[in-house]
């Protein structure tokens, strides 16, 4: 029965779920505006595992968001599960993190488009029909009143910049679901368990988080 512990931290919300055989058993998280995944995400890994009466060597393998997202957000949680793996000597294994924001969504019909605030009209987004299949790969794309127009029938947006999309996106067949705000731990326990019984992992050593953009360092001016 594999144990497996899932990172989320790609954007405010620090997160981390233990999953039993794809079922989440339990999950920790909070969202702040000053990100505090520093400080929160080995607390919170301690006592997830401490209330489910498990150890670290119980887990069979190590979850993690890979991005887009936060570039700090990414590197903390990676670097945390990365860690884990080489110490226990268990796999690793990556995990888009539009799809684990678009898993929070139950609909019948139509669409679903994730999307990252990437700042300014600017966002991360993928495109996954109501299967959760990926019909279209993620993009970095300035969201205009053009934006997604050609979709024809119920689109579905969830994310963290619903508030700054309302005001260009406005279509009849757009549907905010505002309820839906970061991606989460507590659903990628069934994605992470797929692939542990595919034995689709990554590479500890290589492995990098997908950033989609370069990370931008500005130079003050004075």
């Amino acid at each position: 029965m594999p144990y497996i512990l899932n990172i989320e931290t790609a954007t405010k919300n620090c997160s981390i779920a233990v999953a039993k055989e794809g079922k989440t058993i339990l999950c920790k998280e909070m969202a702040e505006q000053g990100y505090s995944h520093a400080e929160k995400l080995h607390v919170f890994i301690e006592e997830a595992l401490q209330e489910s009466h498990l150890t670290f060597k119980d887990l069979s393998a190590i979850a993690v968001s890979q991005g887009p997202g936060s570039y700090t957000g990414l590197r903390i949680g990676v670097s945390a599960a990365k860690g884990l793996c080489f110490a226990l000597d268990i796999p690793l294994i990556a995990i888009d993190t539009l799809q684990i924001l678009a898993s929070q969504v139950t609909v019948s019909e139509g669409i679903i488009i994730p999307m990252i605030d990437a700042r300014r009209m600017e966002v991360y987004s993928a495109i996954f029909n109501s299967g959760f299949e990926k019909i279209r790969e993620v993009q970095a794309e300035i969201i205009t009143e053009n934006s997604f127009a050609d979709i024809k029938g119920i689109v579905n947006f969830v994310g963290d910049c619903s508030e700054k999309c309302k005001t260009v996106l406005t279509k009849d067949n757009f549907v905010f679901l505002d309820e839906i705000i970061y991606p989460s731990a507590k659903e990628m326990g069934s994605l992470s368990f797929d692939k542990f019984l595919n034995n689709d992992f990554v590479d500890v050593a290589y492995f990098e988080p997908y950033y989609l953009k370069d990370f931008m360092i500005t130079t003050s001016s004075k």
